[in-house]
This record gives C-alpha cells, structure tokens and sequence, in this order.
C-alpha cells in the first residue's frame, strides 16, 4: 500500500516519542507488575467495555478534560491487546497501526485515488461497497454490526447500513405510518394479553410473547424515525435518563431534609416537588440562553409529566 505523506503543519511533535514510550512502559508491566503478567484478551474485555463507556460518560457531559483522560485508558487497552498479540506470535502494534492505514486509504479512493464523492453520504455508500470486496470484509451488508452491541445502538447501526445500499423510506415522513401501524399492533396484542389474563385462559405467555414481539417492533420503528430526522436514538434517550436522574434526586434530597419518607408522600406531593425541579432548570435554561419555544400545540406539556413518569 502507498506511503502517506504527513503534514508536519498539523502533527504533534512529541505524540511519536510518547506513543513510543508507552509502548516501552507496557513491555515492563507485562514482565515485572504481577496483575499485568496474568490478563488475557478474555480478562481485559469488561474492563475495555468500562472504559468505553467512560468516554461516552465524559463526551456526552461535554467534559473534554475527562474525554482525554479516557481517551488514554483506552489507549492502553488497545497497547495492552497488541502486546498479547505479539506474544501470541499473531499480530504486533505495527501489524494493528499498518493494517487500519491500508484500511482508511482503501475505503478512501476520493481522497488517495481517482474517484469521486459528492458528499458525506455518497462516502458512506462507498464505504460500505468497498468493505464486501476485501479480502476480510463483511461479505454482507448487516455483518459489521456486532451482535453484542447494546440494543438501540444495534437497530440504529443496522437501519444506517441498510439505507446505505438504498433499502429505506422514499420520504421521511413516511414512516410516521409505519409508527402508528406499530402503536396499533401493540396495543391489540395488549388488549388480547388482559382478556387472557382476566379470563385465566392459557395462552397468556403466548399473548405476552406476541406484545413483547410487537413491542419491539414498535421501539424499532420509533429508532427509524429517529435516523431519518438526524436524531441519534442512543444519545436522545441518555439525555433523558439524565433528566430524569436529576429531577428525581431532586426529589428524593428535599423529602430527606424534610424529615419524610418517599413512601410516606401522596402522588401529588411529589409531583409537585418534581415540577419545581423543572422549573428550576428552565430558569437555567433561560439564563444559558438555550430555550427554544414550540408553537405546536400537540406538544404542551403537563403539570402532571412528573406523575407520569413516576408511575
């Protein structure tokens, strides 16, 4: 594969020697520090699964200090992962860094070689054409996406490959009929799911199956819809664990200085309690200059969101 020529106007003088050294540090570890000396690629796994998840912590709180602290965890662990691979006799580091340059330069031919992309989404479709013709490649459209991968994460990753070979809505709007032929499933598997359990009849797990199938369906539609208007799933629903984390401990700090229970309070106490948490951050929000308002008025909301949340 060809050499690439490296603009010294934007490289990090010291990230050669440091990244260097820090293979110099791990050889020392694996012979002289004992919880070193006994990982393996099966040991590492969960602790590499942590650390991701830490930098997804830091980059959604937009923590860049911590973004580069993680960063360098998992840095580690990709230097940890090819140490074992050169003892093994499989791979080294020089085998990893050299097979992902092959890699970028193969799937890139607009920028190392004569063809042509117009924008992000035609060097997405070119992506994944180029990758079922490698040696080692997904010799299927769906392959690349890992079954381990976290639900919301798999459907929208799927859904994305997909669309990149044409297999997707003409219009946007079109799947908001897809959603609501889901909401209708749904709701009539629930309906046959309460008639069996009220008459005691004995298909009731085969009703429970089939609501738990339609379900499913139905978060998978929602995921669709959420692609299509440039909305990451993943990311949407975080943020609103986040909120409600915050609403709740909210909640939850002033029962306790209050000398209550939670248990103790009537439904409307602590939704009251929960709505002067929100008041609270869009007082926040309008400080930071970061409300934006909605005209629509199917989306106003109520008094009692918290009451629904809760229950």
């Amino acid at each position: 594969m060809e050499k690439v020529k490296r603009d010294n106007n934007i490289q990090d003088s010291n990230a050669v020697a440091e990244f260097d050294r820090l293979l110099g540090i791990m050889d020392q570890l694996r012979v002289k520090c004992p919880w070193d000396r006994k990982q393996t690629f099966a040991s590492l796994r969960p602790q590499t699964i942590e650390e991701t998840f830490e930098l997804s912590d830091a980059i959604l709180k937009g923590d860049l200090h911590n973004v580069a602290k993680e960063l360098g965890d998992l840095l580690l662990h990709v230097v940890f992962y090819a140490r074992l691979g050169k003892e093994s006799g499989e791979f080294d580091m020089g085998k990893v860094i050299d097979s992902l340059c092959n890699k970028l330069i193969y799937r890139h031919p607009h920028v190392f070689g004569d063809a042509m992309a117009a924008n992000a989404e035609q060097v997405v479709q070119n992506w994944e054409q180029l990758k079922t013709t490698e040696k080692d490649g997904n010799k299927r459209v769906l392959s690349g996406v890992p079954e381990g991968l976290p639900s919301i994460i798999k459907a929208y990753r799927m859904q994305d490959k997909a669309r990149a070979v044409g297999f997707d809505w003409e219009e946007r709007e079109q799947v908001w009929d897809k959603v609501e032929e889901e909401i209708g499933e749904f709701k009539c598997e629930l309906a046959g799911l309460a008639k069996a359990h009220r008459e005691g009849l004995l298909d009731e797990t085969l009703y429970k199956k089939h609501a738990q199938e339609e379900f499913g369906d139905l978060l998978f539609s929602l995921i669709n819809a959420a692609r299509l208007y440039d909305i990451n799933p993943d990311t949407a629903l975080e943020s609103t664990c986040s909120k409600f984390r915050r609403r709740f401990t909210y909640l939850e700090e002033k029962t306790i200085r209050a000398g209550r229970s939670l248990k103790e309070m009537t439904l409307a106490e602590m939704d009251e309690i929960w709505n002067e948490a929100k008041a609270q951050e869009a007082e926040g929000d309008v400080a930071k200059g970061s409300v934006a308002e909605c005209n629509c008025s199917d989306a106003k909301r109520s008094d009692a969101e918290g009451a629904e949340l809760l229950q």
